[in-house]
C-alpha cells in the first residue's frame, strides 16, 4: 500500500483506509507491507508493525508541492527492489510511477482522490500537473477504485474509464460522553465542526455563519493548518472574537474525538472536493445530525436525511432550526446512525480483497486507453 502517509492513521481519508482495509487483510492471513512517512508513528515513533502490517518508513522533502511526490518515488524504488503480488496505489499524484510498477510487471490499483486540481491549496502549475496525473492513472493502472459515486462518474465522463466503486465504511461510534467534561463541554451542548482549515473545507464559511445566527450552544472547531497558517487567520478572524466560538485545534485523542461526535447537536460538514470523507462517516456512525454543503459527494452519503447549504446565511437557518427542534435533529441523527450501516470496512475489505484476487490472476482490463496523454502542462508552462 503506497502513496499515502502510512499508519497508523493520523491525517486523512487515505490513511484511513489503509489502516482499516490493511489490519482486515493481515487479520485474514495476507501479507501487508505499508509504506509510511517518517514520523508519521508521532509520540510512539516509527514502528516496524501496527495491526498485523509491516511498515516501512521512508524519508520525505517537507514541502507542501514535493512532500508527497518525493515519499512515493523512494518507496516505488524499494518496491520494485522487493516483489509484490499486488500494489494498491493511493492518490492520482502519484501516478507518474505506475510504469516503474508495470514494467517489473507488478499488478496495481490506483485510488484515484477527489479531484484534487480543484483544491485551493494549489496553484496553476499544480493544478495542471493533477490533471495530467490523473490522464496517466487512467493510463498505466491496470484497475481505478474510486470512494465516491460522484468520483466514477467523473472519470467516466473526462477519460471514458470505469472504476471500482469501494466506499469508505463507517465506524460504529460507542462514545464515552464523560470524557467531554476533559474540554468543559456536556452533552447535546454544541454544534461542532472538525476538519483541516483549508478553504475547500469551507471553515471560515462554517465559523461565519455560525457567528451571524443566533445559536445559543457554542461551535467547537476541531482542527489546524497542515503547513501554513494563512487560511487559519482568516477562520479566526471570522470568529470576531464572538465567546460562543471555541478552537480546540488538532484532537489525537481517538476516544475524546468520538465523545465530541457523539455529544454534538448538530455536525457541521464543509468538505467539498474530497469524495466519501471519514469524518463526515464518522459523524453519522456517531449517530450525529448533519449539516452539509452542498456538494454531490456530500448528498450521496446523507440522502434525505441531511441539511445543506450553501452560505453562511443558510447555515444560520439551520443552526437556529436545529436548536428549536430537537425531535427533528434525534430523528435525522436515527436515519444518520441506519444510514452508516450502508458503510461496512468489512466489507470494503473483502472487496479490496476480490480486486486483488483478480489482479493477481489478470482478470482485469489492462491500462486503459482514454483520450491521448497530453504533454505535460505542469512542465511546459501552458495556460
Amino acid at each position: 500500500m503506497v502513496g499515502t502517509r502510512g499508519a497508523p492513521a493520523r491525517y486523512g481519508g487515505f490513511e484511513t483506509a489503509v489502516e482499516e482495509i490493511g489490519t482486515r487483510l493481515a487479520a485474514r492471513g495476507h501479507d501487508v507491507r505499508v509504506y509510511c512517512r517518517r514520523g508519521n508513528g508521532g509520540d510512539e515513533g516509527d514502528l516496524d508493525a501496527f495491526g498485523g502490517m509491516s511498515l516501512v518508513h521512508l524519508p520525505a522533502l517537507r514541502r507542501r508541492s514535493l512532500e508527497t511526490l518525493s515519499h512515493t518515488a523512494l518507496s516505488a524504488a524499494h518496491l520494485v527492489a522487493r516483489r509484490t503480488d499486488v500494489a494498491f496505489v493511493f492518490n492520482a499524484a502519484n501516478a507518474p510511477f505506475l510504469p516503474l510498477l508495470r514494467a517489473r510487471r507488478i499488478p496495481v490499483a490506483t485510488h484515484v482522490d477527489g479531484l484534487e486540481w480543484r483544491r485551493a491549496k494549489w496553484s496553476g502549475t499544480g493544478r495542471r500537473y493533477y490533471r495530467w496525473a490523473e490522464q496517466v492513472a487512467v493510463r498505466w493502472s491496470d484497475a481505478l477504485v474510486a470512494d465516491a459515486q460522484g468520483i466514477a462518474d467523473y472519470y467516466r465522463d473526462e477519460f471514458a474509464a470505469e472504476t471500482q466503486l469501494i466506499a469508505y465504511g463507517a465506524p460504529h461510534v460507542e462514545a464515552n460522553l464523560a470524557r467531554l467534561a476533559d474540554v468543559g463541554l456536556s452533552p447535546d451542548g454544541y454544534h461542532l465542526v472538525v476538519a483541516r482549515f483549508e478553504p475547500e473545507n469551507h471553515v471560515e464559511l462554517a465559523v461565519e455563519g455560525y457567528v451571524r445566527s443566533g445559536a445559543r450552544r457554542p461551535l467547537v472547531v476541531v482542527g489546524s493548518a497542515p503547513y501554513d497558517d494563512t487560511y487559519t487567520r482568516r477562520v479566526t478572524a471570522a470568529a470576531a472574537a464572538d465567546p460562543r466560538v471555541r478552537f480546540l485545534g488538532g484532537v489525537w485523542d481517538a476516544e475524546l474525538l468520538d465523545a465530541l461526535y457523539a455529544g454534538a447537536t448538530t455536525y457541521v460538514h464543509g468538505h467539498s472536493v474530497g469524495g466519501t470523507n471519514p469524518s463526515l462517516l464518522r459523524a453519522i456512525g456517531a449517530g450525529t445530525a448533519t449539516l452539509a454543503f452542498d456538494v454531490v459527494f456530500n448528498r450521496e452519503v446523507l440522502r434525505d436525511a441531511g441539511r445543506f447549504f450553501g452560505d453562511a446565511a443558510a447555515l444560520a437557518a439551520l443552526l437556529e432550526g436545529a436548536e428549536a427542534d430537537a425531535a427533528d435533529v434525534a430523528a435525522r441523527g436515527r436515519a444518520l446512525a441506519e444510514r452508516s450501516r450502508d458503510y461496512d470496512w468489512d466489507d470494503v475489505a473483502s472487496r479490496y480483497e476480490h480486486l486483488a484476487t483478480c489482479l493477481v490472476e489478470r482478470r482485469v482490463p489492462g491500462p486503459q486507453h482514454a483520450r491521448r496523454l497530453a504533454a505535460p502542462q505542469w512542465a511546459v508552462g501552458t495556460p
